[in-house]
């Protein structure tokens, strides 16, 4: 059986794709008796220069040609960004074709619309690459735990993040420094505010959650915090905790209620995903019935996301010998889940850390305000002193809920003592 393939974008993805496809097509003929021909390829600059040999005649800036064509079985859509990305996927469904998509902010923002799209018209929207690049996260929720309850899932889904805090952590550089080396070795982009800031962690979870919980969720539904204001001090210390800071995305259900949140996370240095280094990615599931999961891979990078891609071509091709009126990866929201945890509702334990001037008493304020909002102390950590007089006073606390916490902070901030805005960073048991 031949498939034809029509792609639409040829940038460092792109080109992946088609380096797979031309390397293992005998490979995969082989394996499944599909061969898959690239029909045309649409790039808004068809002349640069790539590093593989693409014959002339199958470019096109004009991704309608690829739309209309009767003889293209699959369009992969690589062009990224919301417009006109989405108008190409409608359009693709429209004209009776599957659809294989990386663009993970596209489906967080409309991948409602899109998916009630594809069961319309019957057809398929696969986006294993959208979440983890070439770890098969997407196919394990859909198909390998498909008979489990998600309890929870805790993720470290962006590379530039966890490379800027595992570069403090190793080589104990500040964060401006361990970016700046992330974006030499193009880890990061120029303008890396996404990344670092947690939004593209929030777009991830927020197709997790979808497969996992069957709840679609707004970006505005998230809470997210990025990791620019980690110091070196707070990953300084806590290694001395024994724990570890990472990025983690987060969303967990208790009772109908769902919790979905992004930010800065201490978890034990015992823990398998305080392992998790550089631009490695990794999911931690949690399932009633096949326990504590754990996928870890390459999260970004030409080849991995490439290698989803194909893996997406080669699902939809599958189906399409079987049931080529089917619809995939489109799930009823599930109505187990009642409503949707607000941060301030929250509950957890915290890390916090104090620039105060160091003078008696200081401590008995800060301890006095913590009370006042119902915030228990753990353990307190005082620096030696300095010349400066200004040393960090490091806590750990009890659970306490979010909303006091930072009430409480807001309090303690005023205090004549305190030199610099209190740092809080909340700790997970998982």
């Amino acid at each position: 059986m031949k498939i034809n393939i029509g792609l639409i974008g040829l940038g460092n993805v792109g080109v992946g794709v088609v380096k797979i496809l031309n390397e293992k097509r005998l490979q995969l003929k082989d394996r499944i008796g599909i061969e898959f021909v690239i029909k045309k390829i649409c790039d808004k600059d068809i002349k640069r220069k790539r590093l593989i040999k693409i014959d002339k005649s199958l470019l096109t800036t004009n991704y309608n040609k690829i739309l209309e064509d009767k003889d293209i079985d699959i369009v992969i859509e690589l062009i990224g960004g919301i417009h006109p990305a989405k108008e190409v996927i409608l359009k693709a469904l429209f004209q009776g074709k599957n659809v294989v998509t990386a663009n993970k902010a596209l489906l967080a923002q409309e991948g409602l619309e899109i998916f009630k799209q594809a069961k319309k018209y019957r057809k398929n929207v696969y986006f294993e690459a959208s979440v983890g690049a070439g770890i098969p996260i997407i196919k394990t929720i859909q198909e390998g735990l498909v008979a489990n309850k998600f309890k929870g899932i805790f993720g470290i889904i962006n590379g530039t993040s966890n490379f800027v805090l595992s570069k403090m952590l190793q080589e104990e550089c500040t964060f401006k420094a361990a970016l700046e080396e992330a974006k030499k070795r193009g880890f990061a982009e120029r303008n890396a505010s996404l990344d670092i800031e947690g939004y593209d962690s929030a777009h991830k979870l927020i197709i997790l959650t979808y497969l996992a919980f069957g709840k679609f969720v707004k970006l505005s539904d998230i809470f997210v915090e990025g990791i620019s204001s980690i110091s070196l001090s707070d990953v300084r210390y806590a290694r001395q905790l024994g724990m570890v800071i990472k990025l983690l995305a987060i969303a967990k259900a208790t009772e109908g209620e769902l919790e979905v949140r992004v930010h800065p996370t201490l978890i034990s240095k015992n823990h398998l995903l305080s392992s998790v280094n550089g631009i490695f990615n990794a999911i931690y599931l949690n399932t009633d019935f096949a326990g504590d999961i754990l996928l870890y891979g390459e999260g970004a990078g030409q080849m991995s996301a490439a290698s989803a891609v194909v893996s997406d071509i080669v699902s939809v091709a599958q189906k399409l010998t079987c049931e080529p009126e089917a619809s995939k990866g489109i799930l009823p929201e599930k109505i187990f889940i009642k409503k949707l945890k607000k941060i301030d509702q929250i509950e957890t334990r915290f890390y916090i850390r104090f620039m105060a001037i160091d003078r008696p008493g200081v401590l008995s304020k800060i301890s006095g305000i913590l009370g006042k909002f119902g915030i228990s102390i753990s353990s307190v950590t005082q620096a030696e002193r300095r010349r400066s007089s200004v040393v960090p006073v490091v806590m750990l606390t009890h659970d306490a809920k979010e909303r006091n916490m930072r009430l409480a902070l807001e309090q303690i901030y005023k205090l004549a003592v305190i030199r610099e805005k209190p740092v809080a960073i909340r700790m997970e048991r998982i």
